[in-house]
């Protein structure tokens, strides 16, 4: 297939081109520069130009939207909310059957839910509260749900949690903020957060119940606060990287290559 990477430059963007380079025909898209280890087709563009957007599409199988943007209010809701927008028209401008979404698990499951309640699956109703990330991310995915629910395209929404190097538990990403020297108990490895965007690209429309579906993107969690259920019965994902074996340093030695497919 030719898939259509939106925002595909920052930190999740590699993992997912890594899980599908030998799998698929990719056009990698950010508004920055590419990584100079890229060697794939690129193009520089905004995720928010909507007819940058509509010409990029043209010709592709799916589109995968993986852009964000938090600390600005005018530019998170240009990135988050129109961004969705934008991947939208273009997939039916040009009949694109399947979008791949993403963003935190926050959008769905705000503080109402994370700080009280017990079990939380992705099919509850979303509730995201009013941080500004959060929010128009929240937003975006309403965006998503609108147009498939009008012109029959198939989104697929994956949510994430504390995403982390296997081998360095200690901070998201290198002069990046250190939250603590240990892991919080939900976080899913970057290759499984890669592989879980090939999952959804590739799972047959059969296995879906509905065109507007979404999954959170967790390991196995023994103390069971979120649900991993459905991305392993429907996707079909299974996280290599397990809690258990974070939490107790099984993984110390980083790949060759830190950057994924870059």
């Amino acid at each position: 297939m030719k898939i259509l990477i939106l925002g595909g430059n920052g930190m999740l963007g590699p993992w997912a081109v890594r899980a599908m380079k030998d799998r698929h025909e990719i056009l990698l898209t950010d508004i920055n520069e590419p990584h100079p280890n890229y060697k794939g087709d690129y193009l520089q563009l905004s995720v928010s130009d909507v007819d940058g957007v509509i010409k990029a599409a043209e010709g592709m199988d799916v589109i995968v939207n993986l852009s964000v943007l938090r600390p600005h209010r005018q530019l998170a809701f240009d990135v988050n909310t129109m961004g969705n927008y934008a991947m939208m028209v273009a997939a039916r401008e040009h009949g694109i059957k399947r979008v791949v979404n993403s963003g935190p698990h926050y959008q769905m499951a705000g503080e109402q839910y994370e700080n009280w309640d017990f079990d939380l699956n992705p099919d509850m109703p979303p509730a995201a509260g009013t941080r500004l990330y959060a929010h128009t991310k929240a937003l975006g995915q309403e965006v998503c749900r609108v147009f498939s629910q009008r012109h029959g395209i198939q989104v697929i929404t994956l949510l994430y949690y504390n995403m982390k190097h296997s081998w360095d538990l200690s901070g998201m990403e290198p002069g990046g903020p250190q939250y603590h020297q240990d892991m919080i108990p939900y976080s899913t490895a970057w290759p499984d957060c890669g592989t879980a965007v090939q999952a959804a690209v590739e799972v047959p429309e059969n296995r879906l119940a509905t065109r507007c579906e979404t999954f959170f993107v967790f390991p196995d969690l023994p103390h069971g606060k979120f649900n991993n259920e459905k991305i392993k019965r429907v996707l079909g994902w299974k996280p290599r990287y397990q809690v258990e074996g974070l939490w107790n340093k099984e993984f110390r030695t980083p790949p060759d290559n830190l950057h994924g497919a870059f």
